[in-house]
């Protein structure tokens, strides 16, 4: 099957050509249309349903570039007010019509005459949505939405100086792979004090949110958050429970070859002991990796590394950085963290990210390019619910990318020793994430079943859970004041709560695609195309079968899949 990135932006036949979302009272007469209209036929109902998701996708992408430029820059107070007007202004008014409008569709007598194997997944997020609604909610959401920001504002601001000039914490980073040792620990402890500066605000705003969060699950009619939110989520395929195997499993069958890999760090870099500021360190001698200088460069040559896997992938990033859809260097002022944005009218999406030079934004730019591909192969589905894919199948299609790019990374690196290099220590990314996965999934389901701790009992179980996770080859002696905040750093826990145990799926179900690329690569490529052209029209289970996988992270499956990547790493460990 041809596959194209000529996307074009969604014709209107229900709105106005010429429309925006600037108010309230624009909008609504178009809500109150649609919820007024006789569903007289099954023909009446199936242009109703498109009606609807145009203005669905229209309002989506209002929605999306507001927090977009307001990411880019957290300084620029007009962005933030545009981005809080909608969330506090129109958001609000836009939930009861969603709800009348759910209503609508499942009363209605020609919805069984709908496909009920294209309508299944739709159908089901729907009926959750009325199940979870509560005008009550309504402005506690409202007020989260808005709160939950505050993380980046917070964290955009955060700088150092190091050797006279000032850094963002991302660029600082880079500084961790010097093989001064003595500047490593100076620059590690500079980036953890200038988070701790700020750990009494990021303490009070979680606070915050999570006594808001609370209250909309008991409004909700569930007893804790963590509940309510598995099933906002749409996580009908796994269970609390199955978040508790897999933390076994990470503890059973990947930390020892997360100690494997820091005692062989410890001993390639000749140390006694090996402290937090070692683990991304070369030898004496060794340059660390710098496989690109500026935000153009990393997208041309991811470009080209995409172009080697199949040319449609590198011309998903060719029109994306045509229409300006592409923010990624670190500067002062910027929201942390990356992300791809779909943007349901227009189509492409925009990658947002930090760039520093470091191999790690080269794995976060292919990730994120992942992302933008599921968006490409989504963006001609019928309605705009058909593309709100589960986020598991949506991280498997950034994290193959990852182990999929690897092939071609030699437009990165032209040097033979560094390109091996690069392989070892993504594949050893690929092993290390898991224990960080366990420890804040873990973390989140302690933190909303126990809504009413004290901050000193969550920094406390931060630190137990942490302990559980955490190598014994490396040694924290003397740093408590830091882990004891170190959860403060990931932006997930204010902003999308819960969203963490789908890396660790996402990363088994990445494993299986390497597994079968290594084997036959265009039949892997076309598994993964296959996949993410469904978007959200199969069940989760359904939409792993349809790439070759299994759904299942069981210990036996985790330890079968570690075992294949530790075969991978210990092989290109002989050819360095």
């Amino acid at each position: 099957m041809e596959y194209s990135a000529a996307i074009k932006k969604l014709p209107r036949t229900y709105l106005p050509e010429g429309f925006e979302v600037r108010d309230w009272s624009s909008l609504e007469p178009f809500f109150t249309e649609l919820a007024a209209r006789p569903l007289d036929s099954a023909g009446a109902l199936q242009q109703w349903l498109l009606d609807v998701s145009e203005v669905e996708s229209v309002v989506s992408e209002d929605a999306c570039w507001r927090q977009i430029k307001m990411t880019c820059d957290t300084e620029n107070t007009s962005l933030e007010e545009a981005f809080n007007f909608f969330m506090m202004e129109i958001q609000p008014k836009l939930q009861p019509y969603s709800d009348l409008l759910n209503r609508k569709l499942v009363d209605s007598p020609f919805t069984n005459e709908l496909d009920q194997a294209k309508y299944f997944t739709y159908l089901r997020n729907v009926r959750k949505n009325i199940d979870l609604f509560r005008e009550a909610n309504i402005p506690l959401q409202a007020e989260l939405n808005v709160e939950a920001q505050q993380f980046g504002m917070i964290a955009g601001k955060m700088t150092v100086e190091v050797n006279g000039q000032e850094y963002t914490l991302q660029q600082a980073a880079k500084f961790l792979e010097d093989p001064d040792r003595t500047l490593r620990e100076e620059v590690y402890r500079k980036i953890n004090d200038r988070r701790l500066a700020d750990k009494g605000a990021l303490n009070t705003l979680y606070s915050t949110l999570l006594a808001k969060r609370h209250q909309v699950a008991l409004n909700a009619g569930f007893t804790n958050y963590r509940d309510f939110r598995f099933a906002e989520l749409g996580r009908f395929d796994y269970d609390k429970d199955a978040c508790y195997q897999f933390h076994e499993a990470v503890k059973l069958h990947v930390m020892p070859l997360v100690n494997q890999i820091y005692e062989t760090k410890k001993k390639k870099l000749g140390l006694d002991t090996l402290r937090p500021w070692d683990v991304e360190a070369e030898p004496a001698g060794v340059k660390p990796l710098r496989p690109f200088s500026t935000g153009e460069e990393l997208v041309e040559k991811t470009i080209e590394c995409f172009d080697g896997l199949r040319p449609f992938f590198g011309d998903c990033l060719r029109t994306m950085k045509q229409m300006g859809h592409l923010d990624l260097e670190s500067r002062k002022g910027k929201a942390p963290g990356g992300y791809n944005c779909p943007l349901a009218e227009s189509g492409a999406p925009f990658i947002f990210m930090n760039a520093a030079g470091q191999l790690d934004d080269v794995t976060t730019m292919v990730h994120e390019g992942g992302h933008a591909i599921h968006s490409f192969l989504s963006h001609g589905l019928e309605l705009n619910g058909f593309k709100e894919y589960p986020t598991e199948i949506a991280e498997v299609a950034s994290m193959s990318m990852e182990l999929f790019s690897m092939n071609h990374w030699n437009v990165f690196f032209d040097n033979k020793e560094e390109l091996t290099r690069a392989k070892e220590q993504q594949l050893e990314r690929v092993i290390t994430i898991f224990p960080w996965i366990a420890t804040i999934d873990k973390f989140q389901h302690w933190i909303y079943e126990h809504p009413r701790h004290t901050e000193e009992e969550r920094a406390s179980v931060w630190v137990d859970i942490l302990t559980e996770f955490t190598s014994p080859v490396l040694d924290f002696s003397g740093l408590d004041h830091y882990r004891n905040y170190s959860w403060q750093r990931q932006l997930h826990l204010f902003e999308v709560p819960f969203y963490y145990i789908e890396y660790g799926i996402a990363q088994l179900g990445a494993i299986g695609l390497w597994q079968q690329y290594k084997k036959d690569p265009s039949e892997a490529v076309k598994n993964y195309l296959a996949a993410l052209s469904l978007g959200g029209t199969r069940t989760l289970p359904d939409l792993f079968a349809a790439a070759g996988l299994e759904f299942d992270f069981s210990p036996g499956h985790i330890s079968g899949l570690m075992g294949f990547v530790k075969d991978e790493l210990d092989a290109l460990a002989q050819v360095a």
